[in-house]
């Protein structure tokens, strides 16, 4: 599919174009410079012609530190682009920083449009010719905020694109993927891993990922969207503004996805933080996969030590084995698709009634609850697999919690949630 990269200096308004563009508010948008840091991706339809628009964060030339990843991140999605949006803010004259965007533009040989942002009114416009130095031409005026111009920007697009409809359609549905963590876990430089390019930026400190950024792609256990999202932490330690949004965007990718992946730092073990984040996951209804990240850190003292931890804090997943890995080195990376495979076979799996019913048997036998007694199970639904109990009575939640133990072991069902609803039945 045909990609279209937005480009520009800091704060020109690159977010809030490709949420004007998408319909939606996918990328965070703030009263200040440098929000924006990875590139995040979606998929557009103009004129029934699809094509991927990719938002940047802002190029700086000769920048330093964090602001010379982002500007690295903006040079190679570049190199995989068909067209690039070169966005100005019309309310300003020309900057030595929008000369060196144009400049990395026109070097990576990329057909452009440049696009003249925040007209939000005539008397804005007026600017707009000075923009002529740049050498890309006559800029298009367009409101990201407002909308104005964003369909004859369009029509442009499909027309540098040389697609007609129809030739481009939007990829099939996939099993959405969310690595969730901690800040600072390396859950960017796994997704980099899995994705197999420079997507995220990996940055040596925590919150350089803002946002939740996603990419397809074709793995032996089928098509597969990765969805790499901002480190989570207690809301008491940030403050309102991009962290909460970016908050608000990392829950919304656990509760949309299919398997999620918990990045585990092994070098400091499973924290009170992690315990919470399984909660959530449990919460949303999808199994988790527990990665233990750095590996290849830890002596022999510090792998007994982070295996005891998995076993004993997180209880969801008790009983399953964790993948052990080194997103850095990209050892043990191969393990993963194989454990979302299992983790959604179990997230799918039917247990017949029949047996069931034996095992239900069995268990009170040999451990009755106190409270009542089932009569009989049937699992109603699956997704996450979910089992209703005939009882004589309530049974208390002590009860409940060491029958789906006993269900995960018996059946082997450890990286999904499994729901147990009582409903209650004359003796």
């Amino acid at each position: 599919m045909k990609r279209v990269v937005i480009v520009g200096r800091p704060n020109v308004g690159k977010s809030s174009l490709f949420n004007r563009i998408v319909g939606r508010r996918d990328a965070v948008v703030e009263e200040r410079p440098k929000v924006t840091r990875d590139a995040k991706e979606s998929i557009v339809q103009w004129r029934g012609v699809s094509f991927v628009l990719v938002d940047t964060g802002g190029y700086l030339h000769g920048a330093r530190g964090l602001d010379a990843a982002v500007s690295a991140m903006v040079e190679t999605s570049l190199k995989r682009a068909d067209l690039a949006l070169v966005v100005v803010d019309a309310r300003v004259a020309p900057t030595d920083e929008d000369a060196e965007a144009a400049r990395v533009v026109t070097r990576s040989s990329v057909a452009s449009v440049l696009v003249a942002n925040k007209v939000d009114a005539e008397v804005h416009g007026l600017e707009v010719w000075e923009y002529l130095r740049l050498g890309l031409g006559t800029p298009l005026s367009v409101s990201a905020v407002h909308g104005r111009g964003i369909g004859e920007l369009l029509d442009r697009v499909v027309e540098e694109l040389g697609v007609h409809e129809d030739d481009e359609r939007p990829s099939e549905a996939a099993i959405s993927v969310a690595i969730v963590g901690r800040p600072n876990v390396g859950k960017s430089s796994l997704f980099n891993r899995l994705v197999g390019e420079e997507r995220a930026i990996v940055y040596d400190q925590p919150g350089t990922t803002v946002d939740s950024i996603d990419t397809v792609v074709e793995t032996s256990e089928g098509r597969i969207r990765f969805v790499d999202t901002a480190g989570l932490r207690r809301r008491s330690r940030f403050e309102p503004g991009t962290e909460y949004f970016s908050m608000v965007r990392t829950l919304a990718a656990i509760d949309r996805a299919d398997v999620s992946l918990l990045v585990v730092d092994a070098t400091e073990g499973v924290t009170a933080w992690d315990q919470r984040l399984v909660e959530r996951i449990d919460a949303a209804g999808s199994p988790v996969v527990v990665v233990l990240n750095k590996w290849d850190l830890l002596d022999e003292e510090g792998k007994r030590r982070i295996e005891h931890d998995v076993s004993e804090r997180l209880a969801f997943v008790a009983g399953l084995e964790p993948v052990r890995t080194s997103a850095r080195s990209g050892r043990g990376v191969h393990r993963i698709l194989p454990a979302i495979a299992a983790a959604r076979a179990d997230y799918e799996r039917r247990i017949p009634t029949a047996v069931l019913n034996r095992f239900v048997a069995r268990v009170q036998a040999e451990n009755p609850a106190r409270e009542g007694r089932i009569l009989y199970a049937v699992q109603g639904a699956a997704r996450p697999p979910t089992i209703t109990l005939f009882a004589t009575r309530t049974l208390a939640p002590a009860y409940l919690r060491f029958l789906e133990r006993r269900i995960r072991e018996e059946f082997a069902m450890h990286q999904t949630p499994i729901k147990l609803r009582v409903r209650r039945r004359g003796a």
